[in-house]
Protein backbone atom coordinates (compact mmCIF):
# COMPACT_ATOMS: atom_id res chain seq x y z
CA UNK A 1 0.00 0.00 0.00
CA UNK A 2 2.89 2.71 0.68
CA UNK A 3 4.39 1.86 -2.42
CA UNK A 4 0.78 2.54 -3.95
CA UNK A 5 0.92 6.10 -2.11
CA UNK A 6 4.34 6.59 -3.79
CA UNK A 7 3.35 6.05 -6.95
CA UNK A 8 -0.05 8.34 -6.31
CA UNK A 9 2.09 11.41 -4.69
CA UNK A 10 5.35 10.79 -7.54
CA UNK A 11 2.40 11.13 -10.17
CA UNK A 12 1.15 14.27 -8.86
CA UNK A 13 4.54 15.83 -8.81
CA UNK A 14 5.35 14.68 -12.02
CA UNK A 15 2.05 16.56 -12.81
CA UNK A 16 3.32 19.54 -12.18
CA UNK A 17 6.65 19.26 -13.36
CA UNK A 18 5.54 18.92 -16.51
CA UNK A 19 3.33 22.16 -16.95
CA UNK A 20 4.59 24.57 -19.65
CA UNK A 21 2.81 28.02 -20.33
CA UNK A 22 1.68 28.05 -23.98
CA UNK A 23 3.05 31.67 -24.06
CA UNK A 24 6.37 30.58 -23.62
CA UNK A 25 6.08 28.83 -27.10
CA UNK A 26 4.66 31.77 -29.25
CA UNK A 27 7.26 34.02 -27.39
CA UNK A 28 10.74 32.02 -28.25
CA UNK A 29 8.94 30.48 -31.85
CA UNK A 30 9.00 26.77 -31.01
CA UNK A 31 7.25 25.27 -33.59
CA UNK A 32 5.10 22.60 -31.38
CA UNK A 33 4.75 18.84 -33.52
CA UNK A 34 7.64 20.37 -35.88
CA UNK A 35 4.62 22.07 -37.65
CA UNK A 36 4.46 25.67 -38.47
CA UNK A 37 1.91 28.53 -38.03
CA UNK A 38 0.19 27.80 -41.29
CA UNK A 39 -0.23 24.04 -40.60
CA UNK A 40 2.42 23.33 -42.79
CA UNK A 41 5.72 20.76 -41.58
CA UNK A 42 8.92 22.31 -40.57
CA UNK A 43 11.30 21.36 -43.03
CA UNK A 44 14.18 19.45 -41.45
CA UNK A 45 14.86 16.75 -44.66
CA UNK A 46 15.65 16.26 -47.61
CA UNK A 47 14.76 13.12 -49.75
CA UNK A 48 14.76 11.33 -53.10
CA UNK A 49 12.08 9.13 -52.29
CA UNK A 50 8.18 10.16 -51.58
CA UNK A 51 6.77 12.96 -52.38
CA UNK A 52 3.13 13.99 -50.40
CA UNK A 53 1.30 16.91 -52.69
CA UNK A 54 -1.58 18.56 -50.94
CA UNK A 55 -1.08 22.59 -51.28
CA UNK A 56 1.09 25.24 -52.71
CA UNK A 57 3.56 27.77 -51.12
CA UNK A 58 3.11 31.93 -52.57
CA UNK A 59 6.50 33.78 -51.92
CA UNK A 60 4.68 35.13 -48.41
CA UNK A 61 4.33 31.34 -46.95
CA UNK A 62 0.27 31.05 -47.84
CA UNK A 63 -0.74 28.19 -48.70
CA UNK A 64 -2.97 27.61 -51.79
CA UNK A 65 -5.27 24.06 -51.75
CA UNK A 66 -4.85 21.74 -54.59
CA UNK A 67 -6.01 18.41 -55.36
CA UNK A 68 -3.42 15.72 -53.72
CA UNK A 69 -0.81 13.78 -55.43
CA UNK A 70 1.30 11.27 -53.99
CA UNK A 71 4.85 10.26 -55.92
CA UNK A 72 7.02 7.64 -55.33
CA UNK A 73 9.96 7.99 -56.61
CA UNK A 74 9.03 10.98 -58.85
CA UNK A 75 6.42 8.69 -59.99
CA UNK A 76 2.46 10.09 -59.32
CA UNK A 77 0.23 6.75 -57.47
CA UNK A 78 -2.32 7.12 -59.99
CA UNK A 79 -0.11 5.94 -62.79
CA UNK A 80 1.62 3.15 -60.80
CA UNK A 81 -1.78 1.79 -59.79
CA UNK A 82 -3.71 1.77 -62.74
CA UNK A 83 -2.78 -1.72 -63.98
CA UNK A 84 -4.01 -3.43 -60.99
CA UNK A 85 -7.21 -1.37 -61.12
CA UNK A 86 -7.74 -2.46 -64.46
CA UNK A 87 -6.83 -6.44 -63.07
CA UNK A 88 -3.71 -6.52 -65.08
CA UNK A 89 -1.44 -8.33 -62.14
CA UNK A 90 -0.08 -6.98 -58.66
CA UNK A 91 1.73 -4.08 -58.21
CA UNK A 92 2.66 -4.17 -54.33
CA UNK A 93 6.38 -5.74 -55.10
CA UNK A 94 6.61 -3.57 -58.55
CA UNK A 95 6.02 -0.58 -55.99
CA UNK A 96 9.10 -2.05 -53.35
CA UNK A 97 11.27 -2.39 -56.61
CA UNK A 98 10.45 1.14 -57.24
CA UNK A 99 10.81 2.46 -53.94
CA UNK A 100 14.46 0.57 -53.22
CA UNK A 101 16.21 0.90 -55.89
CA UNK A 102 14.65 4.43 -57.25
CA UNK A 103 13.85 2.56 -60.52
CA UNK A 104 11.03 0.72 -62.11
CA UNK A 105 11.69 -3.19 -62.82
CA UNK A 106 11.51 -4.39 -66.49
CA UNK A 107 9.67 -7.94 -66.48
CA UNK A 108 12.87 -10.10 -65.67
CA UNK A 109 13.74 -7.71 -63.27
CA UNK A 110 10.55 -7.61 -61.18
CA UNK A 111 9.76 -11.45 -61.61
CA UNK A 112 13.20 -12.19 -59.81
CA UNK A 113 12.43 -9.12 -57.35
CA UNK A 114 8.93 -11.21 -56.32
CA UNK A 115 10.20 -14.98 -56.43
CA UNK A 116 13.03 -14.22 -54.09
CA UNK A 117 10.98 -12.16 -51.88
CA UNK A 118 8.78 -15.50 -51.40
CA UNK A 119 11.33 -17.73 -51.41
CA UNK A 120 12.51 -15.81 -47.90
CA UNK A 121 8.74 -15.95 -46.46
CA UNK A 122 9.23 -18.76 -44.57
CA UNK A 123 10.33 -18.64 -41.20
CA UNK A 124 12.65 -20.56 -39.15
CA UNK A 125 11.85 -22.39 -36.68
CA UNK A 126 13.09 -20.47 -33.55
CA UNK A 127 10.74 -17.57 -35.04
CA UNK A 128 7.70 -19.85 -35.41
CA UNK A 129 8.65 -21.11 -31.33
CA UNK A 130 8.88 -17.48 -30.17
CA UNK A 131 5.74 -16.66 -31.78
CA UNK A 132 3.61 -19.49 -30.62
CA UNK A 133 5.43 -18.88 -26.82
CA UNK A 134 3.83 -15.02 -27.11
CA UNK A 135 0.75 -16.19 -28.16
CA UNK A 136 -1.23 -14.51 -25.14
CA UNK A 137 0.14 -10.49 -26.21
CA UNK A 138 -2.69 -9.00 -26.73
CA UNK A 139 -1.54 -6.50 -29.50
CA UNK A 140 -0.15 -8.06 -32.67
CA UNK A 141 2.11 -5.14 -33.00
CA UNK A 142 3.57 -5.35 -29.82
CA UNK A 143 4.18 -8.81 -31.29
CA UNK A 144 5.61 -7.53 -34.49
CA UNK A 145 8.34 -5.70 -32.67
CA UNK A 146 9.65 -8.14 -30.77
CA UNK A 147 9.80 -10.56 -33.63
CA UNK A 148 11.63 -8.00 -35.89
CA UNK A 149 13.89 -7.15 -32.76
CA UNK A 150 14.91 -11.28 -32.52
CA UNK A 151 15.72 -10.99 -36.58
CA UNK A 152 18.84 -9.55 -35.30
CA UNK A 153 19.59 -12.45 -33.26
CA UNK A 154 19.48 -15.21 -36.32
CA UNK A 155 21.69 -12.22 -38.78
CA UNK A 156 25.13 -13.10 -39.09
CA UNK A 157 25.91 -9.75 -39.76
CA UNK A 158 23.20 -7.53 -38.61
CA UNK A 159 25.09 -4.07 -37.24
CA UNK A 160 26.60 -3.92 -41.21
CA UNK A 161 25.14 -0.98 -42.95
CA UNK A 162 27.31 -1.71 -46.21
CA UNK A 163 24.36 -0.90 -49.47
CA UNK A 164 24.21 -4.49 -49.73
CA UNK A 165 23.43 -5.69 -46.53
CA UNK A 166 21.12 -2.97 -46.33
CA UNK A 167 19.40 -4.07 -49.18
CA UNK A 168 19.49 -7.94 -47.90
CA UNK A 169 17.84 -6.97 -44.47
CA UNK A 170 15.31 -4.87 -46.05
CA UNK A 171 14.07 -8.09 -48.49
CA UNK A 172 14.04 -10.19 -45.77
CA UNK A 173 11.91 -7.89 -43.90
CA UNK A 174 9.57 -7.22 -46.50
CA UNK A 175 9.18 -10.67 -46.82
CA UNK A 176 9.12 -12.02 -43.31
CA UNK A 177 6.68 -9.00 -41.75
CA UNK A 178 3.29 -10.76 -43.35
CA UNK A 179 3.89 -14.23 -42.29
CA UNK A 180 4.81 -13.22 -38.77
CA UNK A 181 1.64 -11.07 -38.55
CA UNK A 182 -0.21 -14.28 -40.08
CA UNK A 183 1.06 -16.82 -37.67
CA UNK A 184 0.78 -14.45 -34.53
CA UNK A 185 -2.74 -13.61 -35.05
CA UNK A 186 -3.44 -17.19 -35.66
CA UNK A 187 -1.91 -17.94 -32.45
CA UNK A 188 -3.73 -14.50 -30.91
CA UNK A 189 -6.76 -16.74 -32.11
CA UNK A 190 -6.13 -19.46 -30.67
CA UNK A 191 -5.34 -18.49 -27.27
CA UNK A 192 -7.65 -15.33 -26.53
CA UNK A 193 -10.56 -16.71 -28.46
CA UNK A 194 -10.44 -20.68 -28.06
CA UNK A 195 -10.34 -21.19 -31.87
CA UNK A 196 -7.76 -23.75 -34.05
CA UNK A 197 -4.27 -23.05 -34.33
CA UNK A 198 -3.31 -23.22 -38.19
CA UNK A 199 0.12 -22.28 -39.36
CA UNK A 200 0.38 -22.48 -43.10
CA UNK A 201 3.64 -22.63 -44.90
CA UNK A 202 3.78 -19.67 -47.88
CA UNK A 203 2.36 -20.86 -50.76
CA UNK A 204 5.11 -20.62 -53.61
CA UNK A 205 5.09 -18.45 -56.79
CA UNK A 206 2.04 -15.74 -55.13
CA UNK A 207 1.79 -12.33 -54.50
CA UNK A 208 3.18 -11.02 -50.72
CA UNK A 209 -0.95 -9.84 -50.76
CA UNK A 210 -2.46 -13.20 -51.79
CA UNK A 211 0.28 -14.81 -49.57
CA UNK A 212 -1.07 -13.06 -46.43
CA UNK A 213 -4.12 -13.78 -47.40
CA UNK A 214 -4.00 -17.62 -47.69
CA UNK A 215 -1.90 -18.09 -44.48
CA UNK A 216 -5.15 -16.47 -42.75
CA UNK A 217 -8.07 -17.91 -44.48
CA UNK A 218 -6.70 -20.86 -46.53
CA UNK A 219 -8.61 -20.67 -49.75
CA UNK A 220 -11.30 -18.58 -48.80
CA UNK A 221 -10.61 -15.51 -50.92
CA UNK A 222 -11.17 -13.86 -54.12
CA UNK A 223 -9.31 -12.84 -56.81
CA UNK A 224 -10.68 -9.31 -55.88
CA UNK A 225 -10.08 -9.62 -52.56
CA UNK A 226 -6.18 -9.93 -53.45
CA UNK A 227 -6.56 -7.41 -56.02
CA UNK A 228 -8.34 -5.25 -53.04
CA UNK A 229 -5.48 -5.99 -50.43
CA UNK A 230 -2.32 -5.30 -52.92
CA UNK A 231 -3.79 -1.64 -53.91
CA UNK A 232 -4.31 -1.10 -50.18
CA UNK A 233 -0.61 -2.45 -49.70
CA UNK A 234 0.29 -0.19 -52.35
CA UNK A 235 -1.29 3.18 -50.96
CA UNK A 236 0.41 2.31 -47.52
CA UNK A 237 3.73 1.84 -48.61
CA UNK A 238 5.58 5.39 -48.20
CA UNK A 239 4.11 8.80 -47.77
CA UNK A 240 7.20 11.27 -47.46
CA UNK A 241 9.97 11.76 -44.56
CA UNK A 242 8.17 13.33 -42.18
CA UNK A 243 4.91 10.83 -41.01
CA UNK A 244 5.48 10.21 -37.55
CA UNK A 245 6.93 6.64 -38.00
CA UNK A 246 9.01 7.45 -41.00
CA UNK A 247 10.71 9.92 -39.28
CA UNK A 248 11.25 7.88 -36.85
CA UNK A 249 13.21 5.34 -38.86
CA UNK A 250 15.11 8.18 -39.66
CA UNK A 251 15.68 9.53 -36.60
CA UNK A 252 17.33 5.92 -35.25
CA UNK A 253 18.77 5.05 -38.22
CA UNK A 254 20.77 8.76 -38.44
CA UNK A 255 22.52 7.21 -34.78
CA UNK A 256 23.63 4.32 -37.15
CA UNK A 257 22.31 1.62 -34.95
CA UNK A 258 21.03 -1.65 -36.79
CA UNK A 259 18.21 -1.96 -38.70
CA UNK A 260 15.89 -4.13 -36.37
CA UNK A 261 16.01 -2.20 -33.57
CA UNK A 262 15.36 1.21 -36.16
CA UNK A 263 12.39 -0.32 -38.04
CA UNK A 264 11.48 -1.44 -34.19
CA UNK A 265 11.24 2.05 -33.48
CA UNK A 266 8.89 3.07 -36.38
CA UNK A 267 6.55 -0.14 -35.53
CA UNK A 268 6.18 1.47 -32.09
CA UNK A 269 5.43 4.88 -33.49
CA UNK A 270 2.65 3.11 -36.21
CA UNK A 271 0.92 1.57 -33.25
CA UNK A 272 -0.43 5.03 -31.99
CA UNK A 273 -3.55 5.82 -32.21
CA UNK A 274 -2.85 9.28 -33.98
CA UNK A 275 -1.20 7.55 -36.68
CA UNK A 276 -1.19 3.96 -37.78
CA UNK A 277 -4.38 3.26 -35.60
CA UNK A 278 -6.09 5.89 -37.13
CA UNK A 279 -8.61 3.77 -39.05
CA UNK A 280 -10.03 1.31 -36.17
CA UNK A 281 -11.76 4.92 -35.02
CA UNK A 282 -12.94 5.04 -38.00
CA UNK A 283 -14.58 1.69 -38.31
CA UNK A 284 -16.26 2.14 -35.03
CA UNK A 285 -17.31 5.93 -35.57
CA UNK A 286 -18.99 4.18 -38.90
CA UNK A 287 -21.17 1.10 -36.73
CA UNK A 288 -22.02 4.01 -34.14
CA UNK A 289 -23.20 5.89 -36.89
CA UNK A 290 -25.41 2.82 -38.53
CA UNK A 291 -26.59 2.66 -35.60
CA UNK A 292 -27.60 6.32 -34.64
CA UNK A 293 -28.64 7.47 -37.52
CA UNK A 294 -32.34 5.56 -38.56
CA UNK A 295 -32.43 6.94 -42.24
CA UNK A 296 -29.10 6.78 -43.86
CA UNK A 297 -30.42 8.61 -47.33
CA UNK A 298 -31.84 11.42 -44.84
CA UNK A 299 -29.22 14.15 -45.60
CA UNK A 300 -31.03 16.39 -42.77
CA UNK A 301 -30.80 13.53 -39.89
CA UNK A 302 -26.95 12.82 -41.11
CA UNK A 303 -25.85 16.80 -40.95
CA UNK A 304 -27.54 16.93 -37.68
CA UNK A 305 -25.60 14.33 -35.91
CA UNK A 306 -22.81 15.05 -37.22
CA UNK A 307 -23.18 18.35 -36.17
CA UNK A 308 -23.44 17.14 -32.33
CA UNK A 309 -20.61 14.82 -33.06
CA UNK A 310 -18.72 18.57 -33.73
CA UNK A 311 -20.26 20.13 -30.92
CA UNK A 312 -19.00 17.38 -28.63
CA UNK A 313 -22.38 16.05 -27.49
CA UNK A 314 -22.43 13.12 -29.63
CA UNK A 315 -20.40 9.76 -29.82
CA UNK A 316 -16.80 10.18 -27.99
CA UNK A 317 -17.06 13.75 -26.82
CA UNK A 318 -13.77 14.25 -29.13
CA UNK A 319 -14.95 16.88 -31.57
CA UNK A 320 -13.66 14.82 -34.56
CA UNK A 321 -15.86 13.18 -37.66
CA UNK A 322 -12.57 10.42 -37.63
CA UNK A 323 -10.77 10.18 -41.25
CA UNK A 324 -11.85 13.77 -42.60
CA UNK A 325 -9.24 16.00 -42.60
CA UNK A 326 -5.18 15.60 -42.87
CA UNK A 327 -1.76 17.00 -42.84
CA UNK A 328 -1.40 17.66 -45.97
CA UNK A 329 -3.96 16.85 -48.24
CA UNK A 330 -7.16 19.50 -48.65
CA UNK A 331 -8.95 19.25 -51.80
CA UNK A 332 -8.48 15.21 -52.28
CA UNK A 333 -6.19 12.45 -50.77
CA UNK A 334 -5.57 11.04 -53.78
CA UNK A 335 -4.97 7.50 -51.88
CA UNK A 336 -8.91 7.60 -50.45
CA UNK A 337 -9.59 8.66 -54.63
CA UNK A 338 -7.59 5.46 -55.31
CA UNK A 339 -9.60 2.74 -53.07
CA UNK A 340 -12.94 4.00 -53.68
CA UNK A 341 -13.12 2.73 -57.35
CA UNK A 342 -12.07 -0.70 -56.11
CA UNK A 343 -14.03 -0.61 -52.70
CA UNK A 344 -17.17 -0.19 -54.74
CA UNK A 345 -16.28 -3.25 -56.99
CA UNK A 346 -15.76 -5.09 -53.71
CA UNK A 347 -18.86 -4.11 -51.47
CA UNK A 348 -21.07 -5.38 -54.28
CA UNK A 349 -19.33 -8.54 -54.32
CA UNK A 350 -19.87 -8.92 -50.55
CA UNK A 351 -23.40 -7.30 -50.63
CA UNK A 352 -22.56 -4.67 -48.63
CA UNK A 353 -23.22 -1.55 -51.21
CA UNK A 354 -26.14 -0.11 -48.73
CA UNK A 355 -23.44 0.69 -46.46
CA UNK A 356 -20.88 1.80 -48.92
CA UNK A 357 -23.48 4.42 -49.97
CA UNK A 358 -23.61 5.01 -46.29
CA UNK A 359 -19.59 5.59 -45.91
CA UNK A 360 -20.03 7.97 -49.23
CA UNK A 361 -22.81 9.99 -48.01
CA UNK A 362 -21.19 10.49 -44.93
CA UNK A 363 -17.75 11.62 -46.41
CA UNK A 364 -19.82 14.09 -48.69
CA UNK A 365 -21.67 15.53 -45.26
CA UNK A 366 -19.01 15.04 -43.23
CA UNK A 367 -16.51 17.44 -45.20
CA UNK A 368 -19.48 19.59 -45.45
CA UNK A 369 -20.21 20.37 -41.43
CA UNK A 370 -16.53 20.10 -40.80
CA UNK A 371 -15.91 22.87 -43.34
CA UNK A 372 -18.83 25.22 -41.76
CA UNK A 373 -17.80 24.81 -38.67
CA UNK A 374 -14.14 25.93 -39.48
CA UNK A 375 -15.10 28.55 -41.29
CA UNK A 376 -17.54 29.89 -38.33
CA UNK A 377 -14.00 29.99 -36.07
CA UNK A 378 -11.18 31.12 -38.72
CA UNK A 379 -10.12 34.58 -37.01
CA UNK A 380 -8.48 37.87 -39.13
CA UNK A 381 -10.08 37.52 -42.07
CA UNK A 382 -8.55 34.26 -43.08
CA UNK A 383 -10.33 31.33 -44.28
CA UNK A 384 -9.95 28.34 -43.47
CA UNK A 385 -8.14 25.23 -45.40
CA UNK A 386 -10.69 22.65 -47.01
CA UNK A 387 -10.83 19.49 -46.31
CA UNK A 388 -11.32 15.73 -47.62
CA UNK A 389 -11.82 12.16 -46.50
CA UNK A 390 -7.78 10.80 -46.05
CA UNK A 391 -7.02 7.10 -46.51
CA UNK A 392 -8.67 6.13 -43.04
CA UNK A 393 -11.71 6.37 -43.81
CA UNK A 394 -12.11 3.84 -46.30
CA UNK A 395 -9.10 1.52 -45.53
CA UNK A 396 -10.93 0.14 -41.96
CA UNK A 397 -14.38 -0.64 -44.27
CA UNK A 398 -12.41 -2.30 -46.83
CA UNK A 399 -10.70 -4.43 -44.18
CA UNK A 400 -13.84 -5.57 -42.95
CA UNK A 401 -14.80 -6.78 -46.58
CA UNK A 402 -12.19 -8.87 -46.86
CA UNK A 403 -13.13 -10.70 -43.59
CA UNK A 404 -9.96 -9.10 -41.71
CA UNK A 405 -10.45 -8.95 -37.99
CA UNK A 406 -9.68 -5.83 -36.25
CA UNK A 407 -6.80 -6.68 -34.62
CA UNK A 408 -4.88 -6.89 -37.87
CA UNK A 409 -5.33 -3.15 -39.30
CA UNK A 410 -3.05 -1.50 -37.69
CA UNK A 411 -0.18 -4.50 -38.30
CA UNK A 412 -1.11 -4.27 -42.01
CA UNK A 413 -0.20 -0.97 -42.60
CA UNK A 414 3.20 -1.85 -41.17
CA UNK A 415 3.37 -4.92 -43.25
CA UNK A 416 3.04 -2.42 -46.35
CA UNK A 417 5.02 0.49 -44.92
CA UNK A 418 8.07 -1.59 -44.27
CA UNK A 419 9.40 -1.12 -47.69
CA UNK A 420 9.07 2.74 -47.65
CA UNK A 421 10.64 2.47 -43.77
CA UNK A 422 13.85 0.56 -45.51
CA UNK A 423 14.36 2.88 -48.17
CA UNK A 424 14.15 6.24 -45.63
CA UNK A 425 16.77 4.17 -43.39
CA UNK A 426 19.17 3.48 -46.43
CA UNK A 427 19.04 7.11 -47.66
CA UNK A 428 19.81 8.49 -43.98
CA UNK A 429 22.39 6.24 -43.56
CA UNK A 430 23.90 7.09 -47.03
CA UNK A 431 23.33 10.20 -48.12
CA UNK A 432 26.47 13.16 -48.51
CA UNK A 433 26.97 15.28 -45.38
CA UNK A 434 25.10 13.01 -42.82
CA UNK A 435 24.55 13.79 -39.38
CA UNK A 436 22.94 12.97 -36.49
CA UNK A 437 19.90 14.14 -36.46
CA UNK A 438 19.41 16.22 -32.45
CA UNK A 439 17.13 19.03 -32.63
CA UNK A 440 17.27 21.54 -29.71
CA UNK A 441 14.44 22.29 -26.79
CA UNK A 442 15.17 25.41 -24.76
CA UNK A 443 14.68 24.67 -21.00
CA UNK A 444 12.29 27.17 -19.57
CA UNK A 445 12.38 26.38 -15.65
CA UNK A 446 15.85 28.64 -14.89
CA UNK A 447 18.02 27.85 -12.64
CA UNK A 448 18.00 26.60 -8.72
CA UNK A 449 20.40 26.83 -5.58
CA UNK A 450 20.73 23.15 -4.37
CA UNK A 451 19.11 22.47 -1.30
CA UNK A 452 20.82 20.01 1.44
CA UNK A 453 18.58 16.76 2.14
CA UNK A 454 18.17 17.72 5.98
CA UNK A 455 17.47 20.89 5.32
CA UNK A 456 14.28 19.99 3.09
Amino acid sequence: MKGDYLIYQLSNEVRKSCKIDNELFRKYGVKRGLRNENGSGVLVGLTNIGNVVGYEKDADGSLNPVPGKLYYRGYELNDLVSPVLKGRGFGYEEVAYLLLSGQLPDKEELELFAKTINERQALNHRSMVRIVDLETVPDIMNVLARCVLEMYISDPDADNISWDNLVRQSIDLIAKMPTIIAYAYNCYRHSIQGRSLNIRHPKEGVSIAENFLYMLKNDNYTELDVRMLDLLMMTQAEHGGGNNSTFTVRVTSSSRTDTYSSIAAGIGSLKGPLHGGANLKVVDMIHHLMENIHNWEDIEEIDNYLNLMLDKKAYDGSGLIYGIGHAVYTLKDPRAEVLKETAALLAEEKGRSKEFAFLKTIEQEGIKCLSAVRAKKSTGGKSSMPVCANLDFYSGFIYEMLGLPKELYTPIFAMSRIVGWCAHRIEEIHFEGRRIIRPAYMNVLGVRDYIPLEKR
